[in-house]
């Protein structure tokens, strides 16, 4: 009898040490870009993060409350999306505008017994912050947005204080909202139609995004779109319909040379030359490319994706970020 309770002690021990896998501290490892286009099809502990779709420019992280998910902007540009789990009732997440007060990898809460809080990133003075937490698949924080852990992780590295924080939407009432496309412009205030207006944004890091689904082009400079116009890509960029990301660099012969980085799911691009007969591929109206081509210099990142660039048009419609503003 004593052996029979001590083994179902240890039993009963184990089970409350390794918590289930939707309660673990997330993914190890990205999901395949295409898969943050249906972001709604993220499970909980999931996440993508493809930071060289845009290397550069100013950083926006948007918390959405109904769908427990965040999204990482760079450079007016979807880097990144992850489930996440927020305030339980009692303890909700306050919503608004916050900056990165305070960051630290190896945190420990003064709130709740020295827990662990691994790379947190403070928004309030009073305890509130992201950081790698439990990943249910529901609100069940004190306050704070817990992520995966290697999300978190790779967020604590790309963002800095001050960084902005939107949080928006209410935890215990979900509602149907944008589907948040990764790797597409925020679409926040753009205009319609074809323009060009560089005096918008005169300098910064440069990223072009093609829709396929839109046959549309899209400049930002510094997170601001600069720049629209129709462009078609017959045929995939390598005979599919996947998500590509190339950044202009310098060849061996000293010219400038489109090549593929590699992102989550496209690994086995990393590196490859874009040759004539794959450029050949994308047309966009002369007068326009003129324009771009006089901007354009080692660094800049070329997206061509499915996603739309916009609401209202075919596939799901973004998340517009009105809470920043």
């Amino acid at each position: 009898m004593k052996s029979t309770r001590w083994a179902c002690w240890l039993l009963c021990a184990s089970a409350l040490a390794l918590p289930p896998a939707t309660q673990a501290q997330g993914a190890r490892v990205s999901s395949p870009v295409e898969l943050a286009r249906q972001a709604d099809r993220l499970k909980p502990g999931d996440w993508v993060w493809a930071p060289r779709i845009a290397p550069q420019g100013p950083m926006l992280v948007f918390v959405d409350l109904s769908r427990q998910l965040a999204t990482v902007y760079r450079n007016g540009v979807r880097i990144g999306v992850s489930t996440v789990s927020t305030g339980k009732p009692g303890h909700e997440t306050p919503t608004g505008v916050f900056t990165i007060l305070q960051k630290d990898a190896r945190h420990r809460s003064s709130l709740y017994h020295g827990a662990p809080m691994p790379y947190q990133q403070r928004l309030t003075w009073d305890g509130v912050a992201l950081h790698a937490g439990g990943l249910p698949g529901y609100p069940e924080s004190h306050g704070c947005v817990h992520l995966p852990y290697a999300f978190a992780r790779l967020l604590f590295e790309a963002t800095g204080r001050a960084t902005t924080v939107v949080i928006a939407g209410d935890a215990s009432h979900p509602v149907a909202t944008g589907r948040g496309e990764v790797l597409a412009p925020s679409g926040a205030a753009v205009p319609e139609g074809a323009f060009w207006a560089p005096e918008r944004s005169a300098v910064g890091p440069v990223t072009i995004v093609i829709s396929r689904s839109d046959g549309a082009l899209s400049v930002l400079r510094n997170g601001i779109e600069i720049g629209r116009t129709s462009a078609q890509v017959n045929g995939a960029v390598d005979g599919d319909d996947s998500t590509h990301v190339l950044t202009l660099a310098t060849g061996e012969d000293g010219k400038p040379a489109w090549i593929f980085a590699g992102v989550a799911g496209h690994a086995d691009e990393e590196g490859r030359i874009v040759d004539e007969a794959t450029r050949n591929r994308i047309h966009l109206p002369q007068e326009f490319y003129d324009k771009v081509a006089a901007i354009l210099a080692p660094g800049t990142t070329l997206l061509v994706t499915a996603a739309p660039l916009s609401a209202g048009t075919p596939g799901a419609s973004l998340t517009v970020l009105s809470g920043a503003h």
